[in-house]
């Protein structure tokens, strides 16, 4: 696959960087966000807010920041998230794209390393690094640990894109136009079409904070699993693909349809994830160390490690797997 890949012209020597931030109702958390990307070292760098027509504090907070140069905003109705990350992609002038939610932010340093990954000599179009995940009054809870990046490993699930910690060339943008709003994971849908055109590279870095909190689209356990499974099966990539690569996509769906669980069933999880590694033998070194390998012992496990928690007086709270952390709204 690698030889077919569209290798794209080097970035100019000082790329202007542009970070689309999609944004509806999180007025509370979009200020720590915007000035993320102001505190940023690099320059030149622009920030596109499209908001969904807000009815908090959003507008107020937008306004706040006068007419400096680096922020430009709209807010008024849109047709869900894909919609307004379109729009942000049709306005942003870089040669360099970041999608930040509004509710997430990026560590000192990120872009400036990120715009030095993609003029590295091999030339990826899209790099993404790891991230640290915080509840939702900004407290760390645990920091990602993403693995290297192949598109096998991509569609099996041993590493994936995180959107608060991605970059990638403009230019790819007349090939791919934008997210697709069919699809709930469409930021993993965009991702996907990407990386069976052009390379892209996991950087060793810790480039955002994504906060965890009761209005993200990632609460939506059963849209998220209906629509990866979609994503695959109506994918012309996968359909042209090795067996190979079609068996390690199978497998991620059966993974995603493991990690989100809309029912919540042990013996749902066990069974999807005995569906992966049927479908992709190759995984099961991955997960072979899972509680629900076996019916019943994800059980006991979740319950030593509840008893563990409260021991150290630590709330008792399971985190939700990893998609958009966008505001939930129509799509």
């Amino acid at each position: 696959m690698t030889s077919n890949l569209i290798q794209l012209d080097p970035l100019p020597a000082q790329p202007r960087v542009s970070i689309v931030v999609p944004s509806f109702n999180q007025g509370r958390f979009i200020g720590k966000t915007i000035d993320s990307i102001l505190e940023q070292s690099y320059h030149p760098i622009e920030i596109e807010v499209v908001d969904g027509g807000s009815t908090d504090e959003t507008v107020s907070v937008l306004q706040s920041y006068g007419a400096i140069p680096e922020l430009r905003w709209t807010s008024e109705p849109d047709r869900g998230v894909a919609d307004a990350v379109n729009k942000g992609f049709q306005r942003a002038r870089g040669d360099v794209i970041g999608i930040q939610s509004s509710d997430d932010w990026y560590r000192p340093g990120a872009v400036a390393e990120a715009v030095a990954a993609l003029q590295s000599a091999e030339s990826p179009a899209l790099v993404y690094a790891d991230f640290v995940t915080v509840d939702q009054n900004g407290q760390e809870l645990f920091r990602s640990r993403i693995g290297s990046y192949s598109l096998e490993r991509l569609l099996s699930k041993q590493t994936w894109v995180p959107q608060p910690s991605a970059f990638f060339r403009a230019a790819v943008l007349p090939e791919l136009v934008g997210w697709d709003a069919r699809y709930f994971v469409c930021d993993t849908e965009f991702w996907l079409r990407l990386a069976f055109r052009y390379p892209v590279q996991k950087v060793d870095g810790l480039w955002a904070e994504r906060r965890l909190h009761e209005t993200q689209r990632n609460v939506k356990a059963g849209e998220i699993v209906a629509s990866y499974r979609k994503m695959i099966r109506d994918s012309e990539d996968l359909r042209a693909a090795p067996p190979q690569l079609r068996r390690a996509a199978r497998c991620g769906a059966h993974l995603t349809a493991m990690r989100y669980n809309p029912g919540g069933s042990t013996w749902t999880s066990t069974w999807a994830l005995w569906r992966a590694i049927a479908a992709y033998p190759a995984i099961f070194s991955e997960v072979r160390h899972l509680p629900n390998l076996i019916p019943g012992r994800m059980t006991l496990a979740n319950l030593r490690a509840r008893i563990g928690r409260w021991k150290r007086g630590e709330a008792a709270r399971e985190l939700p797997g990893t998609s958009s952390s966008q505001a939930v709204r129509s799509t």
